[in-house]
């Protein structure tokens, strides 16, 4: 490797960085750490987190400890099935005062956004996301308005009650990097989570700035990544478009649509993500 490609000297500031801001959060979310990791390796590789799990695993403590840490706001929306899109993106507002038309922006302008419960609004209103989470941009009355960056969406699900929801689109769930399913601590991390609830919760510390998070994601892109690799996460995608050509014919049954491109782009991505937090140069 000549020395203008070595990736050592970049990858360790980052490496050190956000392990200290994962410990960091780990001083408030017990019996989370996967759910943790995953969440900053989708905002490095710029993508969105799908959580499902029961009420009560600290999914919305999650991201606003997440926002305290990285020094982002932090945006949460209560989905209902009276909830309009407006209520998410915003909308133009008529000022009799002036005779003119001024734009309020909704609660999707933070830099994370937890949309809690997400299956119990009516698709139109899953649909006002598709395009703040792709181009993350938002258009009100023909005018286009940024997000902050970086920009996460973690929207949660109840597996357990399938009354009064709506299944997401398919268009949507595309938009997502990782579905990510949280599962109870163990006993022994629950008892951590109780002795907590006794007394004061630890208060997160800010130990990253966006422009250094934002510094780290362009980072990523010094990984080096194997034709190899990328060719064995384009074979991933297609067995799920052609089963039976990978010996998987059994299993082609269960699959409605397989794999878009954004799929195998995702998958890469990821990887160097998480080679950058693990210190690694190459995935």
């Amino acid at each position: 490797m000549t020395p203008e490609h070595d990736p050592t000297p970049n990858l360790e500031e980052p490496r050190e960085a956000l392990e200290a801001a994962l410990h960091e959060m780990k001083r408030v979310i017990v019996g989370q750490d996967a759910m943790l990791e995953r969440l900053v390796v989708a905002l490095l590789a710029g993508g969105h987190v799908l959580l499902e799990g029961v009420p009560g695993l600290a999914k919305t403590l999650t991201v606003k400890t997440l926002a305290q840490v990285l020094g982002g706001t932090f945006r949460r929306v209560q989905f209902t099935p009276d909830l309009v899109p407006a209520d998410l993106v915003g909308t133009r507002i008529y000022r009799p005062d002036s005779g003119r038309f001024d734009v309020e922006l909704g609660p999707v302008f933070g830099n994370f956004l937890l949309a809690d419960e997400i299956n119990r609004a009516p698709a139109k209103v899953q649909s006002a996301l598709l395009e703040v989470m792709q181009e993350q941009q938002v258009t009100i009355g023909g005018e286009t308005f940024p997000v902050p960056r970086p920009f996460l969406v973690m929207a949660t699900q109840n597996p357990i009650e399938a009354e009064g929801t709506y299944p997401l689109p398919e268009a949507q769930v595309d938009r997502f990097l990782m579905k990510v399913l949280v599962d109870y601590p163990s006993t022994g991390e629950e008892a951590a989570v109780v002795g907590r609830a006794l007394g004061d919760w630890a208060e997160p510390r800010e130990l990253l700035s966006l422009e250094n998070l934002e510094r780290f994601e362009r980072a990523t892109q010094s990984v080096i990544v194997d034709r190899e690799v990328i060719g064995y996460a384009v074979s991933l995608a297609d067995a799920t478009r052609n089963p039976a050509a990978y010996g998987l014919g059994e299993i082609e049954g269960f699959i409605e649509y397989g794999a878009s491109p954004r799929g195998p782009i995702g998958l890469v991505r990821a990887a160097r993500s998480l080679a950058l937090l693990r210190g690694r140069g190459h995935v």
